[in-house]
């Protein structure tokens, strides 16, 4: 499985970034990683030098296995607390796509 991070310019994406976020989308997603081929992370900052509650955007795309991408989006004041939160949000859609799915089977 695959984790590819993205971030817009006035988010640096240095290694120590992409390992923290790596490290929080693992965790977050748990037991459904390994139903998944990829997981996209974009980060952004929405309102860049100016600050502010919830400026920092993580939009988070799951690939599972047989299914189309699976996307959420999750806002905070950190760019750990938005990965933590959108990992949480994709881990929850997931389970309840791949429960519906697994039903039918």
């Amino acid at each position: 499985m695959q984790i590819k991070i993205n971030t817009d310019n006035n988010i640096q994406g240095d290694e120590r970034l992409k390992d923290v976020v790596r490290g929080l989308t693992e965790q977050g997603l748990g037991h459904v990683l390994s139903r998944l081929t990829r997981v996209e992370v974009h980060l952004q900052d929405e309102n860049a030098q100016k600050g502010g509650a919830d400026d920092i955007r993580c939009m988070m795309e799951a690939r599972p296995e047989g299914m189309d991408p699976q996307a959420v989006t999750n806002n905070d004041a950190d760019v750990e607390a938005a990965v933590r939160g959108a990992a949480k949000k994709l881990r929850n859609l997931l389970e309840s796509e791949f429960g519906k799915l697994d039903r039918k089977r």
